[in-house]
């Protein structure tokens, strides 16, 4: 039972490519920026030996559509999870979330009626202030950076991931997160992330956290370069009712960093 992408489905925002493995209660898993559904790969087989896992590529990603006038912020990647539920015909599924799959499970939750048997957030955006000076950078620049070489784009993308982590992870699975974005559709859409990013897709759900409708548990990798401890932290005094556990000497990916320490925390917690 491993990670793959053998089903497609039309969306209100492009198509997308998913998959699904095991057996069990239902198990949504939903990635964040700039990855892509094969960041959980290396959880999906112990998860699928209790769960019926779902996955998918939101629209812009992975190898889901990525089209020139293609919207794929917060607001619509919320929407589209709650169509993906309903394509896959789940009412209350458990939801695994990471990085802003936090924020887009958050919005199909608390806007869209979607219901959660059980949650996790797993170093997610939820709050704000979120996103760097080179993220602002890049998103007030797009069409500066659309114009990069393919080598300089490339080493761009690079750099950018690697400052997310704080422990080396497999040569293969690096090349595997950076390699969608190194077509000509890829750049493109690597870069229109950045010029749609806004803080208020998230402040519409803020004032909303105490209102989750399901058991929460909030973990964080300690020493996330991205999303500092502190934020999940004060996401937790957001969301009381939630428990709260971290990662030590994890940074942001830590479904890669550090696989069997996260499935140990997210297994028990499900089950």
């Amino acid at each position: 039972m491993t990670w793959q992408l053998d089903e497609r489905y039309e969306t209100s925002a492009g198509c997308v490519a998913a998959g699904r493995a095991g057996e069990g209660p239902d198990l949504v898993l939903a990635h964040g920026w700039p990855w892509s559904s094969f960041s959980w790969h290396r959880v999906v087989p112990t998860l699928a030996q209790r769960f019926h896992v779902h996955w998918y590529d939101m629209p812009g990603y992975g190898r889901s559509a990525m089209l020139p006038e293609q919207r794929t912020g917060l607001d619509v990647q919320g929407e589209v999870f709650a169509e993906m539920l309903g394509h896959w015909n789940l009412e209350r599924p458990r939801v695994v979330a990471h990085d802003f799959g936090g924020a887009t499970t958050l919005r199909a939750h608390l806007l869209h009626g979607c219901d959660f048997e059980r949650y996790v957030l797993m170093n997610v955006v939820a709050m704000r202030p979120w996103g760097s000076a080179f993220f602002d950078h890049v998103g007030q620049h797009v069409d500066a950076f659309l114009g990069l070489p393919p080598h300089i784009h490339k080493a761009v993308v690079e750099a950018y991931i690697k400052g997310a982590l704080v422990n080396d992870i497999d040569g293969g699975d690096f090349a595997e997160l950076v390699g969608p974005w190194l077509s000509e559709d890829g750049r493109g859409s690597f870069y229109r992330q950045f010029a749609q990013a806004d803080e208020r897709f998230t402040a519409e759900v803020e004032p909303m956290f105490g209102a989750i409708r399901c058991p929460v548990k909030i973990i964080w990798g300690e020493d996330d370069p991205w999303i500092p401890l502190a934020r999940g932290k004060a996401l937790h005094g957001l969301v009381p009712q939630a428990a709260f556990e971290t990662l030590p000497g994890v940074g942001h990916l830590p479904q890669l960093e550090a696989p069997d320490h996260v499935l140990e925390k997210v297994v028990s917690f499900l089950t």
